[in-house]
Formats: structure tokens, C-alpha cells, sequence
């Protein structure tokens, strides 16, 4: 089985499950407080003005004028259609075709992110919130895997897996020392870059599909787990319908053909002493390089992908929990604070 199969799951399981039981807490925290999950939500209350009307004007100055019945009416329609205006306002903003790409505006890829998971890994396919943004050309796909691929937090990533894999010396076919080293790491980089370009760019261009993961951030707890594994099966196209998740599936059921016929051991022969026998005998190792097999690593990366899909959702809300100490406002202090009150 290639590399990653065989040892990712020393670290994703166990990391997974802890994500898992972080996720359930920041989402009880978001569900009782609504603002902490919604930072803008706190921005957008108005600041609180003083009634000037209950203090006397100061000597020497005229008092303002009081508003008229007229200039009240005026106010009170205003405040009436700015709802309407907020509302036509929001309907431009979410019309398909426009550059909008809601809390991920400020990145300059348009159309999507500069997130990272886990502050290292990228996450640039994804955006927070599910509304309507602007189609993806198949350049823009190409560039933003391109991108995520060689971007070089994959180099000690694929380091790691690779040294996991040298001490469990799976695929034995690969050797020992830094030549099996070496195979081993450019194994496990091609198995990535291979499944991440047929499922986010080769098949989304031919099929017209958005490869962007739009996180729900709605709901409960098992409810978003639900959505986010069904990403796995459930898509969008260009233009914003909903649609079997072609790409995902054929993609990653190609890589894993490309990946276990071509570059990983073929059946070897190695030689070793048997000490019952005080004979040197041959030892038949099996290929990689089966259908059995080919389907294994199929299932195995459509899970890794469900499992990568559900961090994908969560992610948001572990991360403002990260943050929250850091964007608390500092305390108000009142304009007369240390003053000497006037006799």
C-alpha cells in the first residue's frame, strides 16, 4: 500500500478525534454566545450617543432647536428603508457573476483564500459562509492547486510521513538508507499532487465544477459533521447548482491508479537466512501493483478527504476560539477618569 496510507494515520486519527472534541466545544461556546461566532456582529452595534436634551446649555449659547414634526416623519422613513436598502444591498452582493467572496475578501486570489489549517497547512480552496461567488476559470484552478501543492509547508509534511514510513519500512521494495529515503519521499509527494490536481483541477475544469469547499457554519454540532462529509458526494458546478461530486470521486479513484501502477515496487525477490534450515532462502515480496489494491487506496483517500473536509468546516470556529482573547476590545474608561471634579 503507498506510503501515506500506511503511516498518515498515526497522526490524523489521533489528531482528528482531538479536533473533533475542540470543534464540539467552540460550537457550544458559538451556539450560546452569537456574537463571539460572528465578530462583525459585535462591530455593527451603534455607539451609544448622549442625551443632550437632559442637560442644561451651557450661558452665552442658544439652546438647538427642537425637530420639527416634519424633519421626526423624515427620520422615521429613513429608518424604515434602510432595511430595504440594506436587503437590496446584500442581493447585489450574493448575485452570481460578481467578485464576492464574503468574510475572504481581503485575499488577493480571488476567489479564494489564504487560509491555512492548522496555521501552517494550506487551505486555499476553501471560504467561509455558502453564498453565491464568482466561477473559478480553469487558469484559476490550475494556479490556486499549483499553489496549495508546492507550497512549502508540503516539504516537511511529506518529510515527516516519509520518515515514518522508513522506520515502519513499509513497501520494503524502496530500501533502506537515504536512497529509500529519497523514493519514499518523492513517492508520497506524487501521491498528493497527483490526487490534488485530477480532483481540484483536471476533472473541475472538464466537468465544469467548483473544486471550493463553502464551509456551512450553520447548524449543530452533528449536523454540520453531516454536510461536511457529504461534500464527498455532493458538489457545485460553475454556475452554482448542486451536482454529484463527479470530480471527487473519479479523480481520486485515477490518482490511485496512476499512483499504484506506475512508480510504487513491483514484486521483488530478496534473499535471507533461516536458521532451522542453516539455509540462505528467496522470500517472494508481493507487489503493489493490484487491482485489490488500487481499490484499497481508492476508499482509503476518499476517507482521508472526508475527514479533511469535516476539519475544513470546524476550523473557523477553533480558530476564533484561538483568537478571542486577542480581539476582546480593550475597556472603555469614562472621559473623566482621574479628573478633579469642579467645585
Amino acid at each position: 500500500m503507498p506510503t501515506k496510507f500506511t503511516t498518515q494515520p498515526l497522526i490524523i486519527i489521533p489528531v482528528f478525534f482531538s479536533f473533533l472534541f475542540l470543534a464540539s466545544l467552540a460550537v457550544a461556546a458559538a451556539q450560546q454566545d452569537p456574537a463571539a461566532s460572528d465578530p462583525a456582529q459585535g462591530a455593527a452595534q451603534p455607539a451609544p450617543q448622549s442625551d443632550s436634551s437632559s442637560k442644561p446649555a451651557p450661558s452665552g449659547q442658544d439652546v438647538a432647536p427642537t425637530a420639527s414634526p416634519q424633519t421626526s416623519a423624515d427620520q422615521t422613513s429613513a429608518d424604515k428603508a434602510a432595511p430595504d436598502q440594506n436587503k437590496d444591498k446584500n442581493k447585489d452582493k450574493a448575485a452570481p457573476g460578481t467578485n464576492t467572496q464574503g468574510k475572504n475578501a481581503g485575499t488577493s486570489n480571488a476567489g479564494t483564500s489564504n487560509d491555512r489549517l492548522f496555521l501552517a497547512l494550506p487551505n486555499f480552496l476553501t471560504l467561509e459562509g455558502s453564498g453565491q461567488v464568482a466561477p473559478l476559470t480553469p487558469k484559476q484552478k490550475f494556479k490556486v492547486v499549483a499553489r496549495s501543492a508546492f507550497d512549502r509547508v508540503q516539504i516537511p509534511w511529506y518529510a515527516l510521513l516519509s520518515g515514518i514510513s522508513q522506520a515502519e519500512n513499509s513497501e520494503p521494495g524502496y530500501g533502506q538508507g537515504w536512497e529509500g529515503y529519497g523514493k519514499r519521499f518523492a513517492s508520497a509527494f506524487a501521491d498528493g499532487a497527483i490526487e490534488n490536481f485530477l480532483t481540484s483541477a483536471v476533472f473541475p475544469s472538464l466537468l465544469h465544477q467548483d473544486p471550493r469547499f463553502f464551509q456551512s457554519s450553520e447548524g449543530g454540532f452533528k449536523h454540520r459533521t453531516g454536510y461536511a462529509i457529504s461534500r464527498i458526494f455532493i458538489t457545485r458546478t460553475d454556475s452554482g447548482h448542486s451536482q454529484f461530486n463527479y470530480s471527487e470521486i473519479f479523480g481520486s479513484a485515477v490518482a490511485a491508479g496512476i499512483s499504484t501502477n506506475t512508480y510504487h515496487p513491483r514484486a521483488f525477490i530478496t534473499t535471507r537466512y533461516d536458521p532451522t534450515t542453516n539455509m540462505v532462502v528467496d522470500v517472494h515480496n508481493a507487489s503493489d501493483r493490484t487491482l485489490p489494491n488500487t481499490f484499497s487506496v481508492w476508499g482509503t483517500q476518499m476517507g482521508y478527504d472526508a475527514i479533511t473536509y469535516v476539519i475544513k468546516e470546524f476550523w473557523p470556529d477553533i480558530h476564533r476560539k484561538m483568537n478571542k482573547k486577542h480581539n476582546q476590545p480593550a475597556a472603555v474608561q469614562p472621559a473623566n477618569s482621574g479628573a478633579t471634579p469642579n467645585p
